[in-house]
């Protein structure tokens, strides 16, 4: 469990799938209100998870569509019976194909339609703590992250990693307009804004900026 800066918020991470996708619980340590985000698989854990916690669930964030980060979408929202918001409409093609889109890893899921979608300049939030929505795509096409600037922390999902960047070789993925996405809204944070995201550890933008290959 990892504590987020100056105590508003805290998180659970808890890798999901054959492909270790950190799906996050995210609460206000004020309402202890708290979001899932991107859970994409091995539901039973997350709602033991959310159990632990002690939380009250107020929703499931998605920062994209891909089955490591969705595929249990729909059934986590059947058993939290809350809402669904995000990504950004464009990936609409990558939820209506969860059914099938992580069979060759045995990951079952099922299509999903967010009851909220998720766009450049909109606002979620978990208690008392909101985030800046940003549209980052590159990696998909309706990749979204959110950013709270006052506490310097934020969910980037599979834009930026420590050490690396979202994989581009898909069909419909686009290398330049990541690296222009990661230039124009994470890279002018400050040095300290911490952030989670979809694989592996935490990281800052600081060290991004200085040590990270792929933006060099």
């Amino acid at each position: 469990m990892t504590d987020t800066p100056d105590m508003p918020l805290r998180a659970a991470i808890l890798p999901v799938t054959p492909l270790q996708q950190n799906c996050t619980i995210l609460w206000c340590t004020k309402t202890m209100d708290g979001v899932v985000i991107d859970p994409g698989g091995d539901v039973e854990n997350i709602l033991r998870g959310v159990k632990e916690t002690g939380i009250t669930p107020a929703g499931i964030w998605l920062t994209h569509g891909h089955f490591d980060h969705a595929a249990g979408a729909a059934e986590l929202k059947e058993a939290l019976d809350v809402p669904i918001t995000g990504p950004h409409i464009d990936d609409r093609f990558l939820l209506d194909e969860l059914a099938t889109s992580g069979e060759q890893y045995g990951v079952p899921g099922r299509a999903v339609t967010p009851d909220t979608w998720l766009d450049e300049g909109d606002t979620v939030t978990v208690g008392k703590v909101s985030f800046a929505v940003r549209h980052c795509p590159g990696h998909s096409p309706g990749h979204v992250v959110m950013l709270n600037e006052a506490i310097k922390f934020g969910h980037v999902g599979d834009v930026l990693f420590q050490g690396s960047i979202g994989r581009t070789d898909f069909p419909y993925g686009d290398h330049d307009a990541l690296i222009a996405a990661i230039k124009e809204k994470l890279l002018p944070l400050p040095d300290d804004f911490t952030f989670i995201c979809g694989h592996g550890p935490a990281s800052n933008i600081g060290n991004e900026r200085v040590n990270n290959p792929f933006l060099k």
